[in-house]
């Protein structure tokens, strides 16, 4: 199978690729300078993958997810957990799994209380605060195993999609014996793609959503198990998606 390698850019170039392509890719040493936390911290992070409970909610009846979600309002490098809340999104935005109140155990507080958690949050506010400008960003983060229990795991069960936010992290946390995962990101509205393989633990793929739209191919094991693990944090304006809208996704 062939690989492509990541167009990874350096810290300082990280927002200008933003705001240019749609996307920027960072290696982890230049994450962990950009979120202001040491290296040393990711390991302890990833542990946090452990023992995530199942996806209750997948449509096409598989086993292959786990996840963990809570959600944080972020300014000026203060975050703020924000009491529980299910996780919705418009189906304009995923047909699969949209309009439906998704109500997943929440991020644990011994997670949550890590530097490297807590840098996370600020430093995605942060990069949003240089997208779109200065204010009050509403931060979903969800932690996610996507196992080959089924013979086969879907990162995107949903396929290519935007998530109705202003700004999408990917971070890989740890891949472990397993084919494929591979990830792309086309133009919202053009021809332009491209395709390469996370593969750097705590390496992130950062999407402006208003311009791209994403998706990972399946995982296969190499031999009989395998799995990926994710954080997926989504930077939002003016308040969290909840239920009763849901808009046209329209070309503009």
């Amino acid at each position: 199978m062939q690989r492509f390698e990541p167009p990874y850019c350096g810290v300082d170039q990280a927002v200008s690729r933003l705001r240019e392509d749609g996307f920027a890719l960072l290696h982890a040493n230049d994450l962990a300078a950009w979120c202001q936390v040491a290296s040393s911290e990711w390991q302890a992070l990833g542990q946090a993958w452990q023992g995530l409970p199942p996806d209750e909610y997948l449509k096409d009846g598989g086993r292959y997810r786990r996840r963990r979600h809570s959600c944080y309002v972020v300014t000026h490098d203060q975050v703020q957990a924000v009491p529980h809340r299910a996780h919705w999104q418009p189906v304009a935005y995923n047909a699969l799994h949209g309009g439906m109140q998704r109500w997943f155990e929440p991020v644990l507080p011994q997670t949550a209380a890590l530097p490297a958690w807590q840098g996370l949050l600020r430093g995605i506010a942060r990069a949003a605060d240089a997208l779109r400008g200065p204010q009050p960003w509403y931060v979903e983060a969800h932690q996610f195993r996507i196992d080959t229990t089924d013979g086969i795991g879907r990162p995107t069960p949903e396929g290519a999609h935007r998530d109705g936010v202003d700004l999408v992290w990917v971070m890989l946390v740890q891949r472990h014996g397993i084919r494929g995962a591979e990830s792309r990101v086309f133009q919202a509205n053009g021809p332009a793609g491209q395709r390469f393989t996370l593969d750097e633990p705590m390496s992130v793929l950062w999407l402006d959503d208003a311009r791209v739209v994403h998706e990972t191919t399946p995982i296969m094991p190499e031999d009989d198990f395998g799995w990926r693990d994710t954080l997926v944090l989504t930077c939002r304006a003016g308040g969290f998606q909840v239920a009763g809208t849901d808009p046209q996704v329209t070309s503009d």
